[in-house]
């Protein structure tokens, strides 16, 4: 599963910071353990301690109710301690011997002609994304007279900057299909200036360019697309991403930089 080692990762710095506020709180804890006992409706509370109140412990008035709070939170504490500090040993081991593409990783060292022989158990990750790229789709229709524009790859674009993102993807070679058809309940079909798919997820994520965001109308069905988008669950920054362009602000290679970096390099 793709994105489970980061995920172990995550989790395991999560754990270690409960760990360490954890001992911190238990530095200043009280000695001994609290005692509930419950007569009718009257609740009491009792401090054990070595050598005090022995068998049922030493009575707490209400005039100790700080100690009794200390010492609930000395007992959840303690119990955390033990719960986070084993399951942190669990996700080290688990860390340690676990790869993400482990199968992949088997299947790949195997002789190339001893490979033609095998039926992997799972699809590697650039076989499923050959069957991708080799999916066929019917693109948006240009309109007769409208401007011819190419992408390095060869294919007709719909604007200089499309041909900018379209020219950045093909170099640092990142697969993307051009105008992918896709279906939004509420809103009709849509077609994505680009497409990728997700090697963590499998899943495909969008990219969509905005690129007259000062003119109102073109602004307004813009916002109505994206949000469209997030009624069909998928949201900006996760199955989609943004760029955006008005005639005083335009597309910079460093904007198209930025958010492969943060959005696609994890996931694809």
């Amino acid at each position: 599963m793709y994105g489970l080692k980061e995920m172990l990762q995550k989790e395991q710095i999560r754990l270690e910071g409960i760990l360490q506020k954890t001992k911190e709180q238990l530095k200043d804890a009280p000695e001994g353990k609290l005692r509930i006992s419950k007569s009718g409706k009257q609740i009491q509370y009792y401090l054990r301690k070595d050598g005090i109140g022995a068998g049922t412990g030493q009575y707490l008035h209400n005039s100790d109710g700080e100690l009794v709070h200390r010492l609930a939170q000395k007992s959840y504490d303690e119990k955390v301690l033990r719960l986070a500090g084993r399951r942190l040993r669990q996700m080290k081991y688990l860390t340690e011997e676990y790869q993400d593409n482990e199968l992949e990783i088997l299947y790949e060292k195997e002789h190339p002609e001893r490979q033609k022989l095998i039926r992997p158990v799972e699809l590697t990750w650039q076989q499923r994304l050959c069957l991708w790229m080799e999916e066929k789709y019917e693109g948006k229709a240009f309109k007769p007279g409208e401007t011819e524009i190419y992408s390095e790859r060869g294919e007709r674009v719909r604007s200089k900057s499309e041909k900018i993102l379209a020219d950045y993807f093909y170099r640092n070679n990142i697969c993307y299909k051009y105008e992918k058809p896709l279906r939004l309940k509420g809103y009709g079909i849509v077609y994505p200036d680009f497409t990728f798919l997700s090697k963590k997820t499998g899943k495909e994520i969008y990219w969509e360019h905005e690129g007259r965001m000062d003119d109102p109308v073109y602004a307004k069905t813009a916002v109505k697309k994206i949000k469209t988008y997030e009624e069909n669950g998928i949201f900006v920054g996760e199955g989609l991403i943004l760029t955006f362009e008005t005639e005083t602000s335009i597309l910079s290679t460093k904007d198209i930089e930025s958010k492969v970096k943060r959005y696609l390099c994890s996931s694809i």
